[in-house]
Protein backbone atom coordinates (compact mmCIF):
# COMPACT_ATOMS: atom_id res chain seq x y z
CA UNK A 1 0.00 0.00 0.00
CA UNK A 2 1.18 3.71 -1.14
CA UNK A 3 1.86 5.78 1.85
CA UNK A 4 -0.32 8.88 1.74
CA UNK A 5 1.75 12.47 2.55
CA UNK A 6 -0.21 15.27 3.51
CA UNK A 7 1.29 18.85 2.78
CA UNK A 8 0.02 22.08 4.51
CA UNK A 9 -0.17 25.02 1.51
CA UNK A 10 2.39 27.31 2.19
CA UNK A 11 3.73 28.75 -0.94
CA UNK A 12 2.09 30.39 -3.89
CA UNK A 13 3.25 27.22 -5.70
CA UNK A 14 1.26 25.05 -3.55
CA UNK A 15 -1.48 27.21 -3.70
CA UNK A 16 -1.37 26.71 -7.66
CA UNK A 17 -1.33 23.46 -7.14
CA UNK A 18 -4.30 23.20 -5.00
CA UNK A 19 -6.39 24.95 -7.34
CA UNK A 20 -5.46 23.47 -10.52
CA UNK A 21 -5.97 19.48 -8.99
CA UNK A 22 -9.82 20.32 -9.84
CA UNK A 23 -8.94 20.82 -13.24
CA UNK A 24 -6.89 17.27 -13.85
CA UNK A 25 -8.98 15.56 -11.95
CA UNK A 26 -12.49 16.44 -13.58
CA UNK A 27 -10.62 16.86 -17.31
CA UNK A 28 -13.35 16.74 -19.61
CA UNK A 29 -16.21 15.61 -17.25
CA UNK A 30 -19.54 16.70 -19.16
CA UNK A 31 -21.46 17.69 -15.84
CA UNK A 32 -18.45 19.01 -13.56
CA UNK A 33 -18.22 22.97 -13.97
CA UNK A 34 -14.73 24.18 -12.83
CA UNK A 35 -14.59 27.91 -10.84
CA UNK A 36 -12.23 30.28 -12.79
CA UNK A 37 -8.97 29.85 -11.70
CA UNK A 38 -8.65 33.84 -10.86
CA UNK A 39 -11.55 33.51 -8.61
CA UNK A 40 -10.51 30.84 -6.58
CA UNK A 41 -7.30 32.16 -6.07
CA UNK A 42 -8.66 35.43 -5.24
CA UNK A 43 -11.15 33.17 -2.66
CA UNK A 44 -8.36 31.45 -1.69
CA UNK A 45 -6.00 34.32 -0.99
CA UNK A 46 -5.54 35.50 2.70
CA UNK A 47 -4.89 39.39 1.77
CA UNK A 48 -7.56 38.83 -0.93
CA UNK A 49 -10.93 37.45 0.30
CA UNK A 50 -12.51 39.71 2.87
CA UNK A 51 -14.26 36.91 4.54
CA UNK A 52 -10.44 36.42 6.31
CA UNK A 53 -11.86 39.45 8.57
CA UNK A 54 -14.02 36.83 10.85
CA UNK A 55 -12.42 33.40 9.68
CA UNK A 56 -9.38 31.58 9.88
CA UNK A 57 -8.30 28.73 7.32
CA UNK A 58 -5.53 26.03 5.95
CA UNK A 59 -5.07 24.35 2.65
CA UNK A 60 -4.01 20.68 2.55
CA UNK A 61 -3.26 18.36 0.00
CA UNK A 62 -2.46 15.16 -0.66
CA UNK A 63 0.41 13.24 -2.38
CA UNK A 64 0.52 9.44 -3.24
CA UNK A 65 3.23 8.47 -5.03
CA UNK A 66 4.89 11.64 -5.53
CA UNK A 67 1.31 13.16 -7.42
CA UNK A 68 -1.23 15.04 -6.05
CA UNK A 69 -4.54 12.71 -5.22
CA UNK A 70 -6.37 15.17 -2.98
CA UNK A 71 -7.43 18.63 -1.42
CA UNK A 72 -9.36 19.85 1.10
CA UNK A 73 -9.50 23.41 3.03
CA UNK A 74 -9.98 23.62 6.40
CA UNK A 75 -11.83 27.09 7.87
CA UNK A 76 -13.38 28.78 10.78
CA UNK A 77 -15.68 30.96 10.28
CA UNK A 78 -15.77 32.74 14.10
CA UNK A 79 -18.85 34.90 13.42
CA UNK A 80 -20.91 31.68 12.42
CA UNK A 81 -19.73 30.02 15.40
CA UNK A 82 -20.76 32.95 17.29
CA UNK A 83 -24.18 33.36 15.38
CA UNK A 84 -25.14 29.49 16.00
CA UNK A 85 -23.47 29.20 19.48
CA UNK A 86 -21.06 26.24 17.45
CA UNK A 87 -17.19 25.34 17.70
CA UNK A 88 -16.95 24.49 14.20
CA UNK A 89 -14.41 23.87 11.52
CA UNK A 90 -15.06 23.64 8.05
CA UNK A 91 -14.11 21.62 5.46
CA UNK A 92 -14.75 23.10 2.04
CA UNK A 93 -12.38 23.01 -1.50
CA UNK A 94 -12.84 18.96 -1.13
CA UNK A 95 -11.65 16.36 -3.96
CA UNK A 96 -9.71 13.14 -4.45
CA UNK A 97 -9.02 10.49 -5.94
CA UNK A 98 -11.22 7.05 -4.86
CA UNK A 99 -9.00 5.84 -2.38
CA UNK A 100 -10.39 5.85 0.68
CA UNK A 101 -6.89 6.05 2.27
CA UNK A 102 -6.22 9.38 0.56
CA UNK A 103 -9.96 10.77 1.17
CA UNK A 104 -9.62 9.64 5.28
CA UNK A 105 -6.19 11.71 5.51
CA UNK A 106 -7.91 14.59 4.33
CA UNK A 107 -10.21 14.66 6.33
CA UNK A 108 -7.57 13.56 9.77
CA UNK A 109 -6.19 16.92 8.54
CA UNK A 110 -9.16 19.16 9.20
CA UNK A 111 -9.88 17.39 12.34
CA UNK A 112 -6.29 18.00 13.70
CA UNK A 113 -6.90 21.63 12.67
CA UNK A 114 -10.38 21.90 14.37
CA UNK A 115 -8.96 20.43 17.57
CA UNK A 116 -5.52 22.59 17.73
CA UNK A 117 -7.99 25.79 17.83
CA UNK A 118 -10.70 24.17 19.97
CA UNK A 119 -13.15 22.87 17.60
CA UNK A 120 -15.57 20.43 18.38
CA UNK A 121 -16.98 19.33 15.25
CA UNK A 122 -16.49 18.59 11.75
CA UNK A 123 -18.95 20.48 9.14
CA UNK A 124 -18.95 20.26 5.63
CA UNK A 125 -18.64 20.86 2.77
CA UNK A 126 -18.84 24.42 3.26
CA UNK A 127 -17.14 27.64 2.00
CA UNK A 128 -16.09 30.50 4.20
CA UNK A 129 -19.68 31.81 3.89
CA UNK A 130 -23.03 31.15 2.72
CA UNK A 131 -21.83 32.42 -0.76
CA UNK A 132 -19.22 29.91 -1.41
CA UNK A 133 -20.37 26.51 -2.51
CA UNK A 134 -21.90 24.25 -0.18
CA UNK A 135 -22.85 20.62 0.45
CA UNK A 136 -21.81 17.48 -1.57
CA UNK A 137 -23.39 16.03 -4.27
CA UNK A 138 -25.55 13.00 -3.33
CA UNK A 139 -27.57 12.50 -6.08
CA UNK A 140 -28.44 13.77 -9.42
CA UNK A 141 -24.62 12.92 -10.90
CA UNK A 142 -25.95 13.19 -14.24
CA UNK A 143 -27.10 16.86 -14.44
CA UNK A 144 -24.93 19.90 -15.53
CA UNK A 145 -23.67 21.46 -12.53
CA UNK A 146 -23.77 25.35 -12.20
CA UNK A 147 -20.90 28.40 -11.38
CA UNK A 148 -22.88 28.49 -7.75
CA UNK A 149 -22.81 24.60 -6.36
CA UNK A 150 -20.14 21.95 -6.34
CA UNK A 151 -20.04 18.84 -8.70
CA UNK A 152 -18.42 15.52 -6.83
CA UNK A 153 -18.05 12.42 -8.24
CA UNK A 154 -20.71 9.68 -6.82
CA UNK A 155 -18.21 8.06 -4.62
CA UNK A 156 -17.74 11.17 -2.84
CA UNK A 157 -20.33 10.76 -0.08
CA UNK A 158 -19.64 6.78 -0.45
CA UNK A 159 -16.50 7.88 1.09
CA UNK A 160 -17.37 10.27 3.43
CA UNK A 161 -20.45 7.52 4.69
CA UNK A 162 -17.43 4.86 5.06
CA UNK A 163 -14.78 6.60 7.15
CA UNK A 164 -17.55 7.11 10.00
CA UNK A 165 -18.14 9.07 12.36
CA UNK A 166 -20.22 11.84 9.57
CA UNK A 167 -23.69 11.75 9.51
CA UNK A 168 -26.58 14.17 8.29
CA UNK A 169 -26.33 17.92 9.77
CA UNK A 170 -28.35 19.54 6.39
CA UNK A 171 -29.85 18.65 3.08
CA UNK A 172 -30.67 20.53 -0.10
CA UNK A 173 -32.19 20.25 -2.88
CA UNK A 174 -32.27 21.53 -6.60
CA UNK A 175 -34.72 22.05 -9.01
CA UNK A 176 -35.22 22.80 -12.63
CA UNK A 177 -38.00 25.35 -12.96
CA UNK A 178 -39.30 25.55 -16.46
CA UNK A 179 -40.41 28.72 -18.07
CA UNK A 180 -44.17 29.33 -19.56
CA UNK A 181 -44.50 30.62 -22.62
CA UNK A 182 -46.39 33.39 -20.93
CA UNK A 183 -46.95 34.66 -16.94
CA UNK A 184 -49.66 32.69 -15.57
CA UNK A 185 -53.39 33.95 -15.21
CA UNK A 186 -53.30 33.71 -11.04
CA UNK A 187 -49.76 35.07 -11.20
CA UNK A 188 -50.94 38.17 -13.00
CA UNK A 189 -54.17 38.67 -11.14
CA UNK A 190 -51.98 38.29 -8.18
CA UNK A 191 -49.32 40.59 -9.01
CA UNK A 192 -51.49 43.36 -9.90
CA UNK A 193 -53.41 43.14 -7.11
CA UNK A 194 -50.67 43.49 -4.69
CA UNK A 195 -48.75 46.20 -6.52
CA UNK A 196 -52.37 48.29 -6.04
CA UNK A 197 -52.94 47.16 -2.51
CA UNK A 198 -49.44 47.87 -1.00
CA UNK A 199 -48.08 50.63 -3.61
CA UNK A 200 -45.37 47.72 -4.46
CA UNK A 201 -43.16 48.75 -7.54
CA UNK A 202 -40.97 46.54 -10.05
CA UNK A 203 -38.21 48.39 -11.85
CA UNK A 204 -34.28 47.72 -13.04
CA UNK A 205 -31.53 49.22 -11.50
CA UNK A 206 -29.57 51.34 -13.74
CA UNK A 207 -25.53 50.22 -13.39
CA UNK A 208 -24.75 53.95 -12.16
CA UNK A 209 -27.14 53.61 -8.76
CA UNK A 210 -25.57 49.75 -8.44
CA UNK A 211 -21.92 50.92 -8.68
CA UNK A 212 -21.47 54.80 -7.87
CA UNK A 213 -24.57 55.56 -5.51
CA UNK A 214 -24.97 52.58 -3.28
CA UNK A 215 -27.58 50.77 -4.80
CA UNK A 216 -25.57 47.36 -4.78
CA UNK A 217 -24.49 47.82 -1.03
CA UNK A 218 -28.52 48.39 -0.04
CA UNK A 219 -29.02 45.19 -2.20
CA UNK A 220 -26.39 43.13 -0.46
CA UNK A 221 -27.89 44.71 3.11
CA UNK A 222 -31.24 43.26 2.09
CA UNK A 223 -29.50 39.47 1.32
CA UNK A 224 -28.05 39.71 5.04
CA UNK A 225 -31.65 40.75 6.17
CA UNK A 226 -33.38 37.89 4.35
CA UNK A 227 -31.21 35.04 4.49
CA UNK A 228 -30.00 35.56 8.21
CA UNK A 229 -31.85 32.23 9.48
CA UNK A 230 -30.92 30.66 6.67
CA UNK A 231 -27.99 27.32 7.85
CA UNK A 232 -24.92 28.59 8.62
CA UNK A 233 -24.96 31.90 7.66
CA UNK A 234 -22.72 34.67 9.04
CA UNK A 235 -23.40 38.41 7.82
CA UNK A 236 -21.83 40.26 5.03
CA UNK A 237 -19.46 42.92 5.58
CA UNK A 238 -18.95 45.84 4.13
CA UNK A 239 -15.82 44.66 2.44
CA UNK A 240 -17.44 41.35 1.41
CA UNK A 241 -20.38 43.51 -0.23
CA UNK A 242 -18.11 45.80 -2.03
CA UNK A 243 -16.46 42.39 -3.50
CA UNK A 244 -19.86 40.79 -4.47
CA UNK A 245 -21.52 43.98 -5.70
CA UNK A 246 -17.94 44.66 -8.34
CA UNK A 247 -18.25 40.30 -8.99
CA UNK A 248 -22.46 40.16 -9.94
CA UNK A 249 -22.86 43.85 -11.18
CA UNK A 250 -20.50 45.16 -13.97
CA UNK A 251 -21.42 42.75 -16.73
CA UNK A 252 -24.59 41.66 -15.38
CA UNK A 253 -27.81 42.28 -17.29
CA UNK A 254 -30.15 44.53 -15.09
CA UNK A 255 -33.31 43.53 -16.84
CA UNK A 256 -32.87 40.28 -15.48
CA UNK A 257 -32.54 41.74 -11.75
CA UNK A 258 -36.18 43.27 -10.84
CA UNK A 259 -35.69 44.99 -7.27
CA UNK A 260 -39.29 45.79 -5.60
CA UNK A 261 -39.73 49.14 -3.84
CA UNK A 262 -42.19 50.16 -1.51
CA UNK A 263 -43.91 53.68 -2.92
CA UNK A 264 -45.81 53.97 0.26
CA UNK A 265 -42.46 54.89 2.08
CA UNK A 266 -40.95 58.57 1.98
CA UNK A 267 -37.88 56.44 0.46
CA UNK A 268 -39.13 54.10 -1.44
CA UNK A 269 -37.91 51.43 0.44
CA UNK A 270 -36.22 48.26 -1.17
CA UNK A 271 -38.36 45.49 -0.25
CA UNK A 272 -37.02 42.34 -2.50
CA UNK A 273 -34.39 41.89 -5.33
CA UNK A 274 -33.91 38.82 -7.96
CA UNK A 275 -30.51 38.44 -9.25
CA UNK A 276 -31.04 36.07 -11.79
CA UNK A 277 -27.69 35.68 -14.68
CA UNK A 278 -27.73 33.76 -17.87
CA UNK A 279 -26.48 30.14 -17.05
CA UNK A 280 -22.43 30.62 -17.45
CA UNK A 281 -21.91 26.30 -17.04
CA UNK A 282 -21.20 25.70 -20.60
CA UNK A 283 -19.18 28.78 -21.30
CA UNK A 284 -16.91 27.56 -18.25
CA UNK A 285 -15.95 24.11 -19.65
CA UNK A 286 -14.83 25.86 -22.48
CA UNK A 287 -12.38 27.90 -19.72
CA UNK A 288 -9.25 25.98 -20.84
CA UNK A 289 -7.93 25.18 -17.33
CA UNK A 290 -10.39 27.78 -15.60
CA UNK A 291 -8.51 30.59 -17.76
CA UNK A 292 -9.90 33.61 -19.19
CA UNK A 293 -7.91 33.57 -21.94
CA UNK A 294 -7.40 33.25 -24.53
CA UNK A 295 -10.50 32.74 -25.20
CA UNK A 296 -12.59 31.78 -21.76
CA UNK A 297 -14.00 35.69 -21.96
CA UNK A 298 -15.34 35.00 -25.30
CA UNK A 299 -17.44 32.59 -24.18
CA UNK A 300 -18.50 34.11 -20.93
CA UNK A 301 -19.06 37.18 -22.73
CA UNK A 302 -21.29 35.18 -25.21
CA UNK A 303 -23.59 33.86 -22.46
CA UNK A 304 -23.65 36.62 -20.42
CA UNK A 305 -24.25 39.43 -23.31
CA UNK A 306 -25.78 37.72 -25.94
CA UNK A 307 -27.69 34.96 -23.72
CA UNK A 308 -26.46 32.55 -25.96
CA UNK A 309 -27.48 29.55 -23.60
CA UNK A 310 -31.32 28.62 -22.44
CA UNK A 311 -30.45 28.13 -18.97
CA UNK A 312 -31.03 30.89 -16.55
CA UNK A 313 -29.02 30.85 -12.87
CA UNK A 314 -31.63 31.91 -10.08
CA UNK A 315 -28.75 33.02 -7.72
CA UNK A 316 -30.63 35.25 -5.17
CA UNK A 317 -33.90 35.55 -4.44
CA UNK A 318 -34.44 38.16 -1.56
CA UNK A 319 -37.29 39.78 0.58
CA UNK A 320 -37.80 40.80 3.31
CA UNK A 321 -39.46 38.81 6.05
CA UNK A 322 -42.68 41.46 6.91
CA UNK A 323 -43.40 41.00 3.08
CA UNK A 324 -43.08 37.37 2.38
CA UNK A 325 -46.93 37.26 2.97
CA UNK A 326 -47.55 39.61 0.73
CA UNK A 327 -46.57 38.15 -2.62
CA UNK A 328 -43.21 39.70 -3.14
CA UNK A 329 -42.19 37.13 -4.80
CA UNK A 330 -44.66 36.75 -7.17
CA UNK A 331 -43.51 40.16 -8.76
CA UNK A 332 -40.18 38.80 -9.52
CA UNK A 333 -41.51 36.61 -11.95
CA UNK A 334 -44.75 38.35 -12.91
CA UNK A 335 -41.64 40.64 -14.17
CA UNK A 336 -38.95 38.28 -15.20
CA UNK A 337 -40.82 35.52 -17.27
CA UNK A 338 -41.34 37.89 -20.26
CA UNK A 339 -37.69 38.64 -20.67
CA UNK A 340 -37.06 34.76 -20.19
CA UNK A 341 -39.30 34.59 -23.29
CA UNK A 342 -37.51 37.35 -25.07
CA UNK A 343 -34.15 35.75 -24.45
CA UNK A 344 -34.95 32.04 -25.05
CA UNK A 345 -34.57 30.69 -21.98
CA UNK A 346 -36.32 27.39 -21.39
CA UNK A 347 -35.74 27.16 -17.57
CA UNK A 348 -34.29 27.70 -14.15
CA UNK A 349 -31.15 26.46 -11.64
CA UNK A 350 -32.92 26.98 -8.59
CA UNK A 351 -29.54 26.86 -6.76
CA UNK A 352 -29.55 25.03 -3.63
CA UNK A 353 -32.92 25.42 -1.07
CA UNK A 354 -33.24 23.34 2.25
CA UNK A 355 -35.23 20.69 2.08
CA UNK A 356 -37.23 21.77 5.03
CA UNK A 357 -37.31 25.54 3.78
CA UNK A 358 -41.54 25.01 2.75
CA UNK A 359 -41.51 28.97 2.31
CA UNK A 360 -39.08 28.90 -0.65
CA UNK A 361 -40.03 25.95 -2.50
CA UNK A 362 -43.67 27.31 -2.56
CA UNK A 363 -42.50 30.36 -4.69
CA UNK A 364 -42.43 27.58 -7.63
CA UNK A 365 -46.02 26.73 -7.23
CA UNK A 366 -46.95 28.58 -10.21
CA UNK A 367 -44.30 26.56 -12.56
CA UNK A 368 -43.50 23.05 -13.88
CA UNK A 369 -40.71 21.83 -12.02
CA UNK A 370 -38.28 19.04 -11.23
CA UNK A 371 -35.93 18.49 -8.24
CA UNK A 372 -32.96 17.14 -10.73
CA UNK A 373 -30.53 17.15 -7.33
CA UNK A 374 -29.44 16.76 -3.73
CA UNK A 375 -26.87 17.07 -1.49
CA UNK A 376 -25.79 16.89 2.02
CA UNK A 377 -23.62 18.65 4.93
CA UNK A 378 -22.20 16.34 6.96
CA UNK A 379 -21.18 16.81 10.53
CA UNK A 380 -18.97 14.58 12.83
CA UNK A 381 -18.21 15.51 16.60
CA UNK A 382 -14.62 15.69 17.63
Amino acid sequence: MSSIVIKKVESKKDLKAFIEFHYDLYKNDPYDVPNLYSDDLNTLSKDKNAAFEFCEAEYYLAYKDGKVAGRVAAIINHRANEKWERKSVRFGWIDFIDDMDVSRALLDAVEKYGCSKGMTEVVGPLGFTDFDPEGMLTWGFDQLGTMATIYNYPYYPEHIEQIGGFEKDNDYVEFKIFVPEEVPEKMVKISELIMKRYNLHIRKPTRKEVLKEKLGHKIFHLINETFQDLYGFSKLSDRQIDQYVNMYFPLADLNLIPIIEDWSTDEHKLVGVGITIPSLSRALQKCHRGRLYPFGWWHILRALKFHKTNIVDLMMIGVLPEYRSKGVNALMFYDLIPWYNKYGIKWGESQVEMETNENVQSQWQYFHTEMHKRRRCYVKRL
